[in-house]
């Protein structure tokens, strides 16, 4: 049973939700999208559309405005940028990188289709003479026809069904075309396209989105990378058998006291010396950083994290981050639940170690198959700083609930037993994708607003 919290314990300072930069953002974002089809409109747009001969050419600029604004966009979203990164965190930046993506990617498609038959009159049998014409003739197109089989490549294997039967670090490779595939597509539009050349404003307008969203590209997936790991040349120390399939990677390297990093963050990481060194992987911290050294733990899903396991000490490493909101930069309460499924487990135990809470007010649950992880490193927490920690083994009862098979009662039920004050806590979850969302609706049907659940998901 839990302990309810002491009402004479200090209270958080609350942190910033991110709310208003998120508003924020939203704003801009749609306010984009009202002038590039204001600008359309003031060009003849819609007058355009009284007549079947100039309709489809009207429709086929409209889309491609509205899909070339939302294409630079979703660059700006996943460019990691900082102020970004803490009002979004990873996940909320990921579901709406997605939803716009998938928006821009369509109309960029009916761009194509209804310019090509807009220029060919409405003839369809005319259309592919139309459309070789236009590549080969039009300054840029053969780039813009070029870039848009990148965005198909890239929106094809981000489709969930094609994006399963992938390893990560294939779909991984394969995403980066998207970037090409933005550079090629939009060149042509800044060279020829009317409303992009219909006033000084709206010029101004476009070369600032198009700049903004590579500056972003160039300093913080570039630029500040190249210069973290140029200052702190980290290298593995040892890798140290977990159990079940995982591993612990401990790594040192220079100035780590000045990376800008706290428990529950994650990096992508890149060991050298091997094959597929290029491609990424996202691990989260499972210690808390002392500045002396760091640590990841990995279970073995893929080649990528298979590899991981045959790393030797001195092996260089090239890292970018860090990323996530899952800190106690999100704390609002004294009380915490920490809530983890497998190696999930990592960035809250993390946590445990790093923030500061009393005896009771802070628990941890942990949802494993066979084994669990940290065993003696949670033991130490609990004697010394007063962590509760509830082991749930077992198999899941069903593809919908967190809990394991031992457990007779149903997710909300279950849970608020755990933890009858879980109402009053903040909620830190990390796991799967369907587990971490079944944490997240029995929390709110716990009580818990939807402000101080903070997630992290295993998106593969």
């Amino acid at each position: 049973m839990g302990t309810v919290l002491a009402t004479t314990a200090p209270a958080v300072r609350r942190q910033p939700s991110g709310a208003g930069l998120r508003i924020g953002a939203a704003v801009a974002m749609w306010a984009g999208l009202l002038l590039v089809t204001y600008w359309w409109a003031a060009g003849g747009g819609i007058t355009g559309l009284g007549a079947a001969e100039t309709a489809l050419d009207s429709l086929g600029r409209l889309t491609g405005l509205v899909g070339a604004d939302l294409l630079l966009v979703q660059v700006l979203l996943m460019a990691r940028v900082p102020v970004l990164e803490r009002a979004f965190g990873q996940d909320r930046l990921v579901a709406v990188h997605r939803a716009v993506g998938f928006t821009s990617f369509n109309l960029v498609l009916a761009h194509l289709v209804l310019i090509t038959w807009g220029y060919a009159a409405g003839d369809l049998t005319a259309t592919p003479a139309e459309f070789w014409d236009l590549v080969t003739d039009y300054p840029a197109m053969l780039l813009a026809l070029a870039g848009t089989a990148c965005l198909i490549l890239t929106a094809v294997t981000s489709i969930r069904a094609a994006r399963a039967r992938l390893r990560y670090e294939s779909w991984h490779l394969l995403h980066l075309y998207g970037y090409l595939g933005v550079g090629l597509a939009l060149p042509h539009q800044l060279w020829t396209g009317q409303e992009f050349l219909a006033s000084p404003a709206a010029t101004a307008y476009w070369w600032s989105l198009w700049a903004a969203a590579a500056i972003a590209v160039l300093v913080w997936r570039i630029g500040l990378p190249l210069w973290r790991n140029a200052r702190h040349r980290l290298r593995v120390t040892s890798v140290v058998p977990e159990g079940d399939g995982v591993v612990s990677v401990y790594l040192t390297g220079r100035h780590l006291d000045r990376l800008p990093v706290r428990a529950g963050q994650f990096f992508g990481w890149r060991f050298l010396g091997r094959p597929g060194w290029t491609r990424g992987n996202p691990y989260s911290l499972s210690a808390a950083p002392d500045g002396r050294g760091l640590r990841i733990t990995v279970k073995t899903l893929g080649d990528g994290s298979a590899a991981v396991r045959g790393l030797r000490a001195g092996t260089p490493v090239l890292f970018e981050g860090p990323f996530g909101r899952l800190t106690g930069h999100a704390r609002t309460r004294r009380g915490i639940a920490l809530i983890g499924a497998g190696v999930g487990l990592a960035p809250l135990r993390a946590l445990a170690e790093e923030l500061d809470y009393a005896p009771g007010e802070a628990v941890l649950l942990h949802r494993f198959t066979t084994q669990p992880l940290f065993a003696a490193e949670l033991n130490a927490l609990t004697r010394g700083r007063g962590l509760r920690v509830v082991d749930l083994p077992g198999h899941r009862r069903s593809s919908g609930s967190w809990l394991g098979g031992g457990v007779p009662v149903d997710d909300v039920t279950a849970l608020r037993h755990l933890v009858p004050d879980i109402a009053e806590r903040d909620v830190y979850v990390c796991g799967p994708s369907s587990w971490a969302e079944s944490v997240r609706r029995a929390a709110s049907a716990s009580g818990v607003p939807a402000e101080r659940i903070h997630v992290e998901e295993f998106r593969w």
